[in-house]
C-alpha cells in the first residue's frame, strides 16, 4: 500500500519554506500537522505544593522557551517580584535571546552555552558556584542532566513548571493515516491512550531519535522509518527518502 496520508505529531510549521511542503507537493502526498502531545502548565496552587519559594534563589537554569514561558507566567500568578540582580543560565543564545520577552536584556546577567546540552553550560555554573539554582523543567525530563548537576555539586532545585499530556483525539477525528511520524516516547504513549485498539498492519511508523525508536519498539510496533541516519540527518530527510524508495518501487 502506498503511502497517501502522513501524520507528523508536531505542530505545523511557521514558515512557508518548510522541507514538508515540498515534499508534500513532490510525492503528491497529503501531509497533516497533528500534535500527540501538548504541555500544560502547572496552577500556581499546584507549584504551591512543591514548597518551592521562587524568591529564594539567586539564579534560574533553562534549558527551553517554554520553561521561561511558565517561570514568569508562575510568578506573575503568585504575585512574586523577580530581582534584578537575578542570574540566567541558558543552554542556547536563542533561549537567553527569548528573556527578552520579560526582562530588559542588556541590564541582566545572563549566560549560555552553544550546543543545547546541560554539560555545555556547566563551565558558568561552576564558576558562579556560590548561586542558588532553580531548574525550571517539564515533568518530562532528562535524567541525566540532574546527575551532571548532582556530580559537579552544582546547588540547584528541581522545579517542575509545566508538564507533558496527551493531546487527545475527539470521537469524530478522522485516523485514517498511511503513515505516523514521532518525535518523543510521550507520543508514542499518547498513542496507545487514544487508540488502545490500534493495529498496525500496513501502516508505516516513522521517528526521530534513538529513546523515540526504543519507545516504538517497546510497544510492540515495526519501525518502518529512523532518523538520524549517516544517509537522513533529519525527519524529513528520512521522509523523503522513503517515498522516493517506495516511487522508484524499491
Amino acid at each position: 500500500m502506498k503511502v497517501k496520508k502522513v501524520l507528523v505529531s508536531q505542530p505545523k510549521p511557521t514558515s512557508e519554506k518548510s522541507p514538508y511542503f515540498e515534499i508534500a507537493e513532490k510525492y503528491g502526498v497529503e501531509i497533516v500537522f497533528r500534535p500527540f502531545i501538548k504541555v500544560e502548565g502547572l496552577s500556581a496552587k499546584e507549584f504551591r505544593q512543591s514548597k518551592i519559594s521562587i524568591s529564594d534563589y539567586t539564579a534560574v537554569i533553562f534549558t527551553a522557551r517554554t520553561a521561561i514561558d511558565h517561570f514568569f507566567r508562575l510568578c506573575e500568578e503568585m504575585r512574586i517580584t523577580i530581582p534584578d540582580t537575578m542570574k540566567y543560565f541558558c543552554t542556547t543564545e536563542s533561549i537567553a535571546l527569548y528573556l527578552q520577552k520579560y526582562i530588559i536584556y542588556r541590564k541582566r546577567k545572563i549566560f549560555h552555552g552553544n550546543t543545547g546540552k546541560l554539560d555545555d553550560l556547566l563551565p558558568f555554573l561552576m564558576k558562579h558556584n556560590k548561586e542558588k539554582f532553580l531548574y525550571a523543567i517539564s515533568s518530562v525530563h532528562k535524567e541525566e542532566d540532574l546527575n551532571i548537576l548532582d556530580k559537579n555539586n552544582i546547588n540547584y532545585t528541581k522545579a517542575v513548571m509545566y508538564r507533558t499530556v496527551s493531546n487527545d483525539f475527539a470521537p469524530e477525528e478522522k485516523f485514517d493515516y498511511d503513515m505516523l511520524l514521532f518525535f518523543s516516547p510521550s507520543g508514542i504513549d499518547s498513542l496507545i491512550k487514544n487508540f488502545p485498539d490500534f493495529k498496525q498492519e500496513d501502516v508505516k511508523i516513522g521517528c526521530f531519535g534513538a529513546t523515540t525508536a526504543k519507545a516504538v519498539r517497546d510497544a510492540g510496533f515495526r519501525l518502518d522509518i529512523e532518523a538520524p541516519s549517516a544517509k537522513t540527518p533529519s525527519m524529513t530527510a528520512a521522509l523523503e527518502l522513503y517515498l522516493k524508495n517506495e516511487k522508484a518501487g524499491a
